[in-house]
């Protein structure tokens, strides 16, 4: 394990003395923070009972497009949680943890939005992000609420490279096999909510 200098602990401990912050919109230094993770997380849920759902997203799929909205490429997997919750009650925060230097999270909270490879707006937002397959839908996060806090209990930790499987998977299948393994794996969440319409 990667271990912080004694003068990087102190500042560290200062630094994050200062944090437990919250702004109304993403700040310079809340920019600069969240562009340079290669790992963030994303949480959701029903609006009565079922299941709270949290994801880890990387492969680059992040972007910041103003001071109150960030995006992110959502790419096909096994579950359409987000993508349900949110079609039902658009709640989702964001976080995203420093695992090597100095220690800090970020979170981001507000409504988010699905925008398909079929809306017009969807073409737009592509262009922000690598170019990937099997991708599902972007998601739109309309800011209303950011926070800092000082991240002690995360471990430090070094990032070695993104797994290259899920581009794999994509690579390997048709449009027609993505589409139908989505009609399989994504048209409900694990309560029943309606995530992915697909014929």
């Amino acid at each position: 394990m990667t271990q912080l200098s004694s003068s990087d602990t102190l500042w560290g401990r200062a630094y994050a003395t200062a944090m437990g912050k919250v702004f109304d919109s993403i700040t310079d230094e809340m920019r600069a923070f969240v562009e340079k993770q290669p790992l963030f997380f994303v949480s959701t849920a029903p609006r009565e009972g079922g299941h709270v759902n949290v994801s880890p997203k990387g492969l680059d799929s992040f972007a910041v497009l103003s001071a109150t909205q960030v995006a992110y490429l959502d790419l096909t997997g096994s579950g359409a949680e987000t993508i349900a919750h949110l079609r039902e009650n658009g709640r989702l925060t964001m976080m995203f943890c420093a695992f090597e230097g100095l220690p800090n999270i970020v979170r981001f909270y507000g409504k988010g939005r699905v925008v398909l490879p079929s809306d017009p707006e969807f073409a737009e937002l592509e262009v922000r992000f690598p170019k990937r397959g099997a991708v599902r839908s972007i998601i739109v996060l309309d800011v209303e609420r950011t926070s800092t806090s000082c991240g002690y209990g995360v471990p430090v930790m070094e990032f070695v490279k993104d797994r290259p499987t899920l581009g794999d998977w994509a690579s390997a299948r048709s449009d027609e096999e993505v589409r139908a393994y989505q009609a399989e794996k994504n048209q409900h969440s694990i309560d029943g909510l309606p995530a992915l319409d697909l014929p």
